[in-house]
């Protein structure tokens, strides 16, 4: 099942497909019991070369920006037909329209599931509230806790008696060694 982070990331990418101009950009969530290797494929297309380099550009830097991640490997930048970027969670395609007619990769992972950009956004938001509902109790434990540790810091402070038998035995002892080497 593939984490929160991962779907925020796949929907950050999508829209930058979407700002670059890509186009017919499509979400496929993969099947696990097929592909254990990733969990989404963003497939994407440009014009030209000059489109899919700043496409894929635009992916790395908000990715990089606000999630603070890299691609685990880039394949095909240089070319520009067909980029791949590994996101280990999920892989980015970009591609020519005509690459991405003759590879016809939705074609190959027949499996795989079509995300609309909504759905993912709309699934987001149902574990958003799911996690939400599960943090006020843990919220009101802390309250408890800071209480607590307000009150003992109201409270005053009691003093450890002193300890005046201990230092009457280390006196008598530093006595005793004194005139015992006296005699």
């Amino acid at each position: 099942m593939a984490s929160t982070e991962t779907r925020t990331m796949v929907l950050a990418a999508a829209a930058v497909c979407d700002d670059k101009k890509g186009e017919d950009t499509r979400i496929l969530e993969l099947d696990p019991a097929d592909s254990g290797f990733t969990d989404f494929f963003l497939i994407t297309s440009g014009n030209n070369e000059r489109q899919t380099v700043a496409i894929a550009d635009g992916i790395e830097m908000e990715l990089k920006k606000n999630f603070g991640t890299y691609p685990n490997s880039v394949e095909g930048r240089r070319q520009g037909e067909w980029i791949l970027m590994d996101y280990v969670d999920f892989v980015v395609h970009v591609f020519l329209k005509e690459k991405r007619e003759f590879y016809d990769i939705e074609r190959l992972r027949k499996s795989a599931k079509t995300v609309d950009t909504n759905e993912l956004e709309a699934a987001l938001t149902k574990k958003t509230l799911a996690a939400r509902k599960k943090a006020p109790a843990k919220k009101s434990a802390a309250k408890k806790t800071a209480a607590k540790k307000a009150a003992a810091k109201k409270a005053p402070a009691k003093k450890a008696p002193a300890k005046k038998a201990a230092k009457k035995t280390a006196a008598k002892k530093s006595a005793a060694k004194k005139s015992s080497t006296r005699k």
